[in-house]
């Protein structure tokens, strides 16, 4: 099986603060998730520094979920705190699905989440993230996985709100939001092609 080249990123520059929240788009392949994983120092520099305080969760494009309850999957070995769990299912938008479940967050699924829907898995990987209280919020396109009524939701209730005294970095392909969002990066070929707030792209000429 045939895995993407990351992109290569050259002349990125971002400097962002708790409170901040920058949306990435581009096309497939210009360097979004790369971008994530420079952040996370996953990557190597060849030139430049990356300049990282403080925890990091990860919400990945395709969730890691392991044979275990939900509940595991959520804490992700951290201690039991009964009300943050909850709080991280609200945010998830979770607390329906649980119902559907015979044992709500206590029950068992499979490797790779082999008995949960893709939206799911997206929404279990993100509550994890909010479980976590990191400081730093990774999200990588976990939008595009759930329906457009979820979406709209997580995008609203959860990230603008819940998550706002976080650092969030949103990347997304859901374009509807991005008149919602303060700061917009698009990415092409690797490098930073414009930033701005919606109005000032399109005054541009935003193209994505």
């Amino acid at each position: 099986m045939l895995h993407p080249v990351p992109a290569i990123l050259k002349d990125v520059s971002v400097d962002m603060k708790k409170g901040d929240f920058l949306t990435i788009v581009g096309k497939v392949g210009c360097g979004k998730s790369t971008l994530l994983h420079a952040v996370m120092e996953e990557v190597v520099l060849e030139k430049g520094v990356a300049n990282v305080q403080g925890s990091i969760a990860y919400v990945e494009q395709e969730p890691f979920i392991f044979s275990d309850t939900i509940k595991a999957n959520i804490l992700f070995g951290k201690p039991l705190d009964q009300l943050k769990l909850e709080r991280a299912i609200r945010v998830a938008q979770l607390t329906h699905d649980l119902t559907i479940f015979g044992n709500g967050v206590d029950t068992v699924i499979g490797e790779r989440g082999v008995g949960t829907s893709g939206g799911q898995k997206a929404r279990i990987s993100f509550a994890r993230a909010v479980y976590s209280d990191a400081d730093i919020i990774l999200l990588d396109d976990p939008l595009s996985a759930v329906d457009p009524h979820v979406a709209n939701a997580i995008f609203h209730e959860s990230i603008k709100k819940e998550l706002a005294e976080k650092l969030v970095i949103l990347v997304t392909h859901q374009l509807q939001f991005l008149t919602e969002c303060p700061k917009i990066m698009l990415l092409q070929d690797g490098r930073v092609h414009k930033t701005g707030t919606f109005a000032e792209l399109l005054e541009s000429g935003f193209d994505v």
